[in-house]
């Protein structure tokens, strides 16, 4: 008696056009929840922007969002590959994500802590992302989310924290570089430089960390564009830190000969803005000779251990 081989029965297989549909349906969900994500965050962007506009020291948070946009825009057939492959599904972790963000929104709204307000549109794209795409994709635009902290200014805890122990710091840096050249008599008190004729302050508007902020936006975007070495990349940003205590220092210095020569009106007004200027430009050049330097140094080391 003869049996019956059992019927093997396979899942049907999409179909391609299918696969694209399903994706498409999933960018027109993802634009629509945008324009809710745009409607909802519309008070705490209004003010993000007009912070940006009144304050100096915040004004490179226009470029941010501009710039993510452009890498997004750069990336666009990666994200394409990424979002039309079998392994890209869309995860409910998204939608907690999400919920959690906007929790911490209303925290913010309630405690009006603007911080956490900001902080939390972060979390609102990356729930989106997730609840859309899935994690694949967050890991091929992790570089383009990860740069919006740039734009959101640090809350006032922790900006206090840190003003202080840099006004020190380029305070102390400064008393030993003007000692160091011995064109007059200095001494430090705190963060005062006690000169023959006047006392220089090292006020919080000083102490460097504004324009660190800044610094670090252009390394991060400077460093993205002009090299591919993920590790240079770091250690670029990395040096931001050193670079803006040295060049925050070298104005104290130069405010200290400037007050010291032509008195205390010498680093006031528009001097004392263009000595801003100046420190940038020279933290941004020092930057460029960091990248050069490392980059000879890598070369070099590349032709020691190729064979001969």
């Amino acid at each position: 008696m003869a049996m019956d081989s059992p019927e093997l029965h396979s899942a049907p297989a999409v179909s391609p056009s299918a696969f694209l549909a399903l994706h498409r349906s999933a960018c027109w969900r993802a634009c629509l929840l945008v324009a809710c994500v745009l409607l909802v965050y519309a008070p705490v962007l209004s003010h993000l922007a007009r912070q940006w506009w009144d304050e100096p020291d915040y004004s490179h948070g226009f470029l941010v969002p501009l710039f993510s946009a452009y890498v997004l825009w750069r990336r666009r057939e990666i994200l394409r590959q990424v979002a039309q492959s079998p392994a890209t599904r869309p995860s409910w972790t998204g939608m907690a994500i999400l919920c959690a963000s906007l929790c911490v929104l209303f925290a913010g709204s309630l405690g009006a802590e603007l911080f956490l307000q900001r902080i939390s549109l972060l979390g609102v794209i990356v729930g989106l992302v997730v609840w859309c795409w899935g994690w694949p994709m967050v890991r091929a635009a992790i570089f383009p989310i990860a740069l919006l902290l740039l734009m959101i200014p640090l809350p006032g805890v922790i900006y206090y924290q840190l003003v202080f122990p840099l006004q020190i710091m380029a305070s102390r840096l400064a008393t030993s570089i003007l000692q160091a050249i011995n064109l007059f008599p200095v001494l430090r008190e705190g963060n005062v430089l006690v000169l023959s004729s006047t006392r220089l302050e090292v006020a919080e508007a000083c102490s460097g960390l504004r324009s660190l902020l800044s610094l670090l936006t252009i390394a991060a975007i400077y460093a993205y564009l002009a090299e591919e070495n993920n590790l240079v990349r770091w250690t670029l940003c990395l040096l931001v830190f050193p670079i803006a205590v040295l060049g925050n220092a070298s104005r104290v210095v130069f405010a200290a000969i400037s007050a010291e020569m032509a008195g205390a009106s010498a680093v006031e007004g528009w001097a004392h803005f263009l000595s801003g200027l100046f420190l940038f430009f020279f933290s941004t050049l020092l930057l460029l000779l960091c990248h050069g330097l490392i980059n000879g140094a890598l070369r070099r080391f590349a032709s020691r251990r190729r064979p001969a």
